[in-house]
């Protein structure tokens, strides 16, 4: 089988098993990185070979994080695809714990305040108001939307898992009063002008042109505002398990991150000092 025919197989495969498409195409592109490295039949690769071809990338100056998911699309392929337990002894490369970018309260406001179309505004502040992430606010269908629970359905997530989310009173009213002006006809929130969802770049840049535009010196994209809706949360002292629903999270561990960035928590402790 050529390289192009194992790549192909592989993406189906990926396809078929419910990945999703930034997924599907990070774990290809590092197949075919890898197969181009070693040159030769993948059956025939050896321990040596992954191992030099992460060295390689490290060299070329990979960071844990990106060596992590190298690793994953490796072992995916040749553990599940090929059938193959060749990197069952070769360690996965530990990934460098970066605490995530969160906004202030007033920052939000400062975000949000200038983006002008209404549209990716109320798209902007699902984000924040929700904890949702951009690929699962595009894809956000009308229907899905319980108007009078304040609450909301979001279908297929990461990992292909549905989950309850709650909706802002103030997001809702600004979105129905939306709803009533668009003149598209469409089963999508947030749509284009004929009726599809509107892309994730379509919001990344506006997040960007917004952050420069807000004075924001802070690296912003979409993400950070799902980041600061769970440490606003954290903050007001909401229970860190509801947080992990919410966010859709499966290990506790991956919400905890946040215990380590809510900088009002900590000054709230008092010192034993003191108390002497």
């Amino acid at each position: 089988m050529e390289a192009q025919e194992y790549i192909k197989k592989f993406e189906e495969e990926l396809i078929v098993g419910g990945f999703s498409r930034r997924t599907i195409k990070m774990y290809t592109c590092y197949l075919k990185d890898f197969l181009e490295f070693i040159k030769k039949d993948p059956k025939n690769a050896e321990r040596s070979d992954i191992i030099s071809y992460l060295a390689y990338k490290k060299a070329s100056g990979a960071d844990n994080s990106t060596l992590a998911l190298i690793y994953s699309a490796l072992r995916h392929f040749f553990k599940d695809f090929l059938r193959n337990d060749i990197m069952e002894d070769i360690k996965r490369p530990k990934r460098g714990k970066k605490l995530p970018t969160v906004l202030t309260k007033e920052e939000i406001k400062k975000l949000i305040n200038a983006i002008s179309r209404r549209k990716i505004k109320l798209a902007v502040m699902l984000m924040y108001s929700s904890g949702l992430r951009v690929s699962e606010v595009v894809k956000l269908k009308i229907k899905d939307i319980d108007f009078s629970e304040g609450t909301a359905i979001i279908r297929g997530g990461k990992g292909a898992k549905d989950r309850l989310v709650i909706l802002s009173k103030k997001w809702l009213k600004e979105f129905e009063n939306y709803l009533k002006t668009r003149r598209v006809k469409s089963e999508y929130a947030f749509c284009n002008s004929i009726g599809r969802p509107i892309s994730v770049d379509s919001i990344q840049r506006a997040v960007r042109k917004a952050r420069i535009k807000a004075g924001i010196e802070k690296k912003v994209t979409p993400h950070t505002l799902r980041h600061s809706f769970a440490t606003h949360l954290l903050e007001n002292g909401e229970n860190i398990r509801k947080i992990q629903e919410l966010l859709g999270h499966s290990n506790l561990s991956t919400t905890q991150i946040y215990t380590k960035v809510s900088k009002d928590e900590l000054k709230k402790v008092k010192s034993p000092l003191d108390e002497l």
